[in-house]
């Protein structure tokens, strides 16, 4: 038992310099150049420039910009704002992050203006996956389609999966990933992203119970095993 529960503990102290060491690649990815567009539109695994930062100059597609309900930035609640850029002079789309809206708490179809700009702009990014699904016990009822929208197609949704998503949209949509808009907040959204969550600490705390138990383990064998015997002994 004592061998048992030491080994748990070490392999909790692993798992957490695993997490760390993912953290500083992630960390290290941060402070490198930004890939230039073409080296973005000719990237083969997605995995080897992760959380890198990527310059783009392309379209906003506006009118397929997709609202994530139920995402929260600073504990309040609210929506993501996802919107396909296409990329100037190439065949590729992808789905940008471009940042959060507060939730209207009286009527939550009732969007917060969101400024898109027209034309071609330029686009500082970092390469992220594509966005997190929640988890979804039941399906809501979709909001009510906006004026000149076909039924069921309310930009509002609670995940967005991109395969479905490209299918749906007919873009040339990349799946593999998708892009978080840095920079300061503007165009009435926020940008205050939240950093990944590593539970690095939770690994702490596993393996000090693991640890705490084999010395438990220990004493109680030296006790019953040494001590209590000895005792024993004495009195006889």
């Amino acid at each position: 038992m004592f061998t048992a529960t030491l080994s748990l503990g070490e392999w909790q102290l692993s798992r957490a310099a695993q997490k760390q060491a993912l953290q500083a690649g992630i960390e290290s990815q941060k402070t490198l150049p930004p890939l230039d567009q073409q080296d973005f539109l000719t990237m083969g695994k997605p995995a080897e420039v992760m959380h890198r930062l990527v310059h783009l100059r392309g379209l906003w597609l506006a009118p397929q910009t997709v609202y994530l309900d139920n995402r929260q930035m600073g504990g309040v609640p609210g929506f993501y704002v996802v919107t396909p850029f296409a990329i100037e002079g190439s065949q590729q789309t992808v789905m940008v992050q471009r940042g959060w809206i507060q939730r209207n708490f009286e009527d939550r179809t009732r969007l917060q203006p969101v400024q898109t700009p027209a034309g071609l702009v330029e686009l500082d990014a970092r390469i992220e996956a594509p966005p997190s699904h929640l988890l979804e016990l039941g399906k809501s009822p979709a909001p009510p389609a906006a004026a000149g929208e076909a039924p069921g197609s309310s930009p509002i949704r609670q995940n967005l999966d991109l395969e479905a998503f490209k299918a749906e949209s007919k873009l040339p949509l990349r799946t593999d990933v998708s892009l978080q808009q840095t920079g300061a907040a503007s165009e009435g959204l926020h940008r205050e992203w939240p950093a990944p969550a590593f539970g690095i600490e939770k690994h702490y705390g596993y393996a000090f119970q693991w640890f705490g138990l084999a010395a438990l383990v220990l004493i109680l064998y030296v006790w019953f095993q040494i001590v209590a015997p000895f005792r024993r002994a004495r009195r006889g």
